[in-house]
């Protein structure tokens, strides 16, 4: 350890380090991570010297946090944060060792997935036909989608003859509320998904609603490519869609969920009519089966009645004489069967 890094600040040392993750990092994690570092760790930590971070020292900062109630989620952010930034220094140099790594940021609330039943997702589906949210809905649905992958879709991504949909790219809106367009995070986002004909004629209302969309606006439509735009071809504000649905909801007579939730009612429906769990986690882009399996084990009791059946016939005991009898009987039917049949005469004699 040089002399020069025994003098360097936490604060000085964040500051370099959101310069060099700039170019690696998305747009919206590169603001979420400054911003974190300016409003919350700088005014308690910015000062300590970078050799003095202890365990107990990130560890009372994170008890000031939750003291002054920062949510769960900011916490835990700011954990991961530190951490990699932590993790660097010591590749570095500048430190000896992760000081977040004795330390404990607090468990993410246990949250219930709030899933609609079959009957339910009829009642919202039939709400929403001839609406802005029909065509999406039925996407969201049939797919598991996420919200910006949907909103990041491309009449280009269509395949209308192979009937299928490919993901590419997905919204990403920063909070100074410019629009731009990312990659899915990881290689099993981008995946194609195959289509049903009534999801595929709903989209084909969509296109068909959307051209005449185009003709009303004239002039003011700013052609983006996308499938589910504004009255005026720019791309829906995640906001403003959650107000849409959410009085879409109330309309049908239906519970208030999150937009997110129809992801969930998506996997739910697939693996309540036996959907392999493979497909399942193909169509929803996660990286392994077992993503899905943790995610959504929980759903799989509804099957545990039926499946101890089966177990409790497989391993039933069978008594001996039982087997017997059931040997006898058998052996019985075979011989009475050879007995009933006709018989036949012998075949012509074929001269050689």
């Amino acid at each position: 350890m040089t002399f020069a890094s025994t003098t360097v600040t936490l604060d000085e040392y964040l500051q370099g380090w959101l310069i060099n993750i700039k170019a690696s990092k998305s747009k919206n994690t590169w603001l979420s991570n400054e911003q974190l570092i300016r409003n919350h760790v700088i005014p308690l930590l910015g000062k300590v010297k970078l050799k003095d971070l202890s365990p107990d020292k990130i560890q009372s900062f994170y008890n000031h946090l939750m003291a002054t109630n920062v949510g769960t989620y900011t916490i835990i952010k700011i954990h991961i944060m530190l951490h990699s930034a932590l993790e660097q220094s010591v590749k570095v140099g500048l430190s000896t060792r992760n000081a977040t790594n004795g330390a404990m940021p607090p468990k993410p609330p246990t949250k219930e997935m709030d899933i609609l039943e079959e009957s339910q997702v009829s009642q919202m589906l039939v709400a929403s036909r001839g609406g802005r949210l029909d065509s999406l809905l039925q996407l969201t649905v049939a797919t598991g989608m996420r919200q910006m992958e949907l909103l990041g879709l491309k009449w280009t991504d269509l395949d209308w003859i192979k009937k299928t949909l490919r993901v590419e790219r997905q919204l990403e809106r920063s909070t100074v509320y410019k629009v731009h367009f990312v990659q899915p995070k990881t290689n099993h986002g981008r995946r194609t998904l195959a289509l049903g004909d009534q999801t595929m004629a709903a989209l084909r209302r969509q296109y068909n609603h959307q051209n005449e969309e185009r003709t009303v606006a004239g002039n003011r439509w700013i052609e983006n490519g996308l499938i589910f735009t504004t009255k005026v071809g720019t791309s829906i504000n995640s906001r403003n869609l959650l107000r849409d649905f959410k009085l879409l909801l109330q309309k049908a007579g239906l519970p208030s969920i999150r937009f997110h939730d129809l992801r969930h009612t998506a996997a739910s429906l697939m693996l309540n009519h036996n959907i392999s769990v493979i497909v399942v986690s193909r169509r929803l882009g996660h990286a392994k089966p077992s993503i899905t399996l943790d995610v959504y084990g929980h759903l799989f009791p509804s099957f545990q009645a039926e499946a101890a059946q089966q177990i409790d016939d497989f391993i039933t005991p069978v008594e001996l004489h039982t087997l017997n009898q059931l040997h006898t009987t058998v052996h019985e039917m075979q011989i009475s069967a050879i007995k009933s049949q006709p018989a036949y005469p012998d075949p012509p004699y074929i001269a050689k």
